[in-house]
């Protein structure tokens, strides 16, 4: 990995997972004294970092941290909800897809897990990769692709919403314990609401 990939990753990771908010200033001094490495890659990851939408770079003030106001939150949750509502209709059109619980059965696990262990970034990747695995069942590339555009967003949101209400945990894990029997009940109408009720939970918390 490049000096600039290391800086870009590193600042990325505490970005998604709250350890910088919304409106933090960054210095390019300071995460090179973190990581060793010269201004030049980290300036490089601050600009593809902004790019991504994630930093704001400021003549004046330098890097800030992008916020995600309340609206650009819900219309992640709105398309997140489109994407994955079509993608498990085209993946359950079939039937029950007994190839898929097993791998939802162990992230089902994997959450359960994190939830005794108070360990959140664990049921946070475990929740993206529930979700992300009924869209690649799909086999719809087009899902797939905007599914990965909004991977980060959704991901951040996700470290936002449950640490802002982490009693959400133990229902969070219920309602994908419903999602996964609706998908080995081969039933795209129960999926569908079950994700309706989940997504309008996180939006609740906005």
């Amino acid at each position: 990995m490049s000096s600039a990939e290391r800086a870009y990753e590193h600042t990325k990771h505490r970005i998604i997972r709250g350890e910088l908010p919304g409106g933090t200033l960054l210095s390019e001094g300071v995460v090179c004294q973190e990581l060793g490495i010269s201004r030049t890659p980290v300036h490089e990851a601050f600009l593809r970092l902004a790019a991504e939408q994630l930093l704001t770079l400021e003549s004046r003030k330098g890097a800030v941290v992008r916020r995600m106001s309340p609206s650009e939150s819900a219309d992640v949750l709105e398309m997140r909800e489109a994407v994955e509502a079509s993608a498990a209709t085209r993946a359950l059109r079939g039937g029950p897809r007994p190839d898929l619980v097993p791998v939802l059965d162990d992230l089902l696990r994997d959450q359960a897990d994190a939830i005794a262990e108070h360990d959140v970034d664990r049921f946070v990747d475990a929740d993206d990769a529930f979700h992300t695995a009924v869209v690649a069942a799909a086999e719809n590339p087009v899902a797939v692709h905007f599914t990965r555009l909004l991977h980060d967003r959704q991901q951040r949101l996700r470290h936002q919403l449950i640490r802002v209400r982490p009693e959400q945990l133990h229902p969070a894990l219920d309602q994908h314990r419903a999602l996964a029997r609706a998908v080995a009940a081969g039933d795209a109408a129960r999926y569908a609401e079950v994700l309706r009720d989940h997504v309008a939970g996180h939006r609740g918390a906005l």
